[in-house]
């Protein structure tokens, strides 16, 4: 059997608020496409379908074109959900679409309950808020691992019964996983890690939640997310693994790559350099997180980087040799506002405002002023 691996699609998430939707168009057609190339029987999607427990029209829309697409062609698809999902809003109508080929599990009630296709058993292991799952299967702690140890304990007891091949799907942090700034902190009381021991005894396990694609072992991997959604993520290759499943229960898996419409990437240094500088050509169609190392913070940075880096999306300052030693800040009770904001300009940039900026900022503390006096 061929399973694609896949998690973490985060359907109408933003970009420092530039939509993704296009970009995650575009990977749904590379996803067909390679359903279609590799002849791939099963697709796997280990959590976080959408952005957000309430996901946009657009969202929703995208995840239809999806699911309907994969069942044109014939291919099962096993979905979780992720600590993004509402468990319950994307579980909606599970019993109804089983037979449309397209299996939801987001109940952690029915982790021992599989798909099964041909002879192989697809569990599915939701997202594991450890409060809400202590009570229902008495755990003697409130952790990731008790609560990921449990399922897998009901698994193992189901599989016990059957005998065939065994696919989980879990959505977890495992200890040892490399996190990046994009994943939502899901931690308890500090302790959000499960060990990769606890998934023994399966022959596969598609894990998601992490977006960076990882081997835990030769036989526990994230995929990681299809696209990057952070700046920490530059650098990193996207995409999902195509897992061949033999009749003996041996398992080998490659990594297929995923188109990536815009990459992202991080550039530092002086303004005027980054302006010039011909190395910096092969990034000015890249969404970009620049740093600006001038000892003083230059005008209109931001305007003058999208002359060239027109997808510039985040500017931050940090002078070479440190912060730069000021003068004692003077004290604010009793100034006038506008002596006030002009020692703000001089203190971030190293010299005193313009004529045209002393302008600027006298009309708005009149404006403020009058917006006052009216209130």
């Amino acid at each position: 059997m061929r399973v694609l691996h896949t998690s973490d699609w985060h359907l109408g998430r933003s970009f420092h608020r530039e939509s993704l939707l296009a970009a995650q168009g575009v990977f749904v057609d590379h996803l067909i496409e390679t359903v279609r190339a590799e002849r791939v029987d099963v697709v796997v999607v280990s959590g976080d379908v959408y952005d957000r427990a309430l996901p946009s029209v657009d969202a929703v829309d995208l995840c239809n074109q999806v699911l309907r697409r994969l069942v044109a062609e014939r291919v099962r698809t096993v979905l979780i959900s992720g600590n993004h999902d509402s468990a319950r809003r994307l579980g909606f109508g599970a019993d109804l679409i089983d037979a449309a080929g397209v299996h939801l599990r987001t109940d952690a009630g029915r982790v021992d309950e599989p798909v099964v296709i041909d002879d192989v058993a697809f569990y599915g292991i939701p997202y594991l808020e450890p409060e809400l799952v202590r009570g229902p299967w008495e755990l003697p702690e409130r952790t990731h691992t008790a609560a990921i140890g449990h399922a897998m304990s009901l698994i193992r007891a189901d599989l016990g019964r059957r005998g065939p091949r065994s696919v989980v799907l879990a959505h977890a942090f495992v200890t040892g996983g490399q996190a990046s700034d994009s994943e939502r902190d899901i931690s308890v009381g500090g302790v959000a890690h499960v060990p990769v021991s606890a998934f023994d005894g399966v022959d596969y396990v598609a894990l998601g939640h992490l977006h960076g694609r990882q081997r835990m072992s030769e036989t526990v991997r994230y995929s990681g997310s299809p696209i990057a959604y952070s700046f920490s993520e530059a650098g990193q290759l996207k995409g999902s693994w195509l897992v061949d499943l033999a009749p003996g229960g041996q398992v080998a898996a490659e990594f297929v790559e995923a188109p990536v419409p815009r990459p992202v990437h991080r550039l530092s240094g002086r303004l005027d350099d980054l302006l010039t500088s011909a190395e910096h050509a092969p990034y000015e169609d890249h969404w970009l997180q620049v740093t600006l190392t001038d000892p003083i913070r230059p005008r209109s940075a931001m305007e003058r980087l999208r002359s060239r880096f027109e997808h510039t999306l985040t500017l931050s300052f940090e002078p070479e040799g440190g912060v730069r030693e000021t003068a004692a800040r003077p004290k604010l009770a009793g100034r006038p506002e506008i002596e006030v904001a002009l020692d703000f300009v001089r203190e971030v940039r190293g010299e005193a405002a313009d004529a045209e900026e002393t302008r600027l900022i006298q009309e708005a503390v009149e404006a403020c002023r009058t917006k006052e006096a009216m209130a």
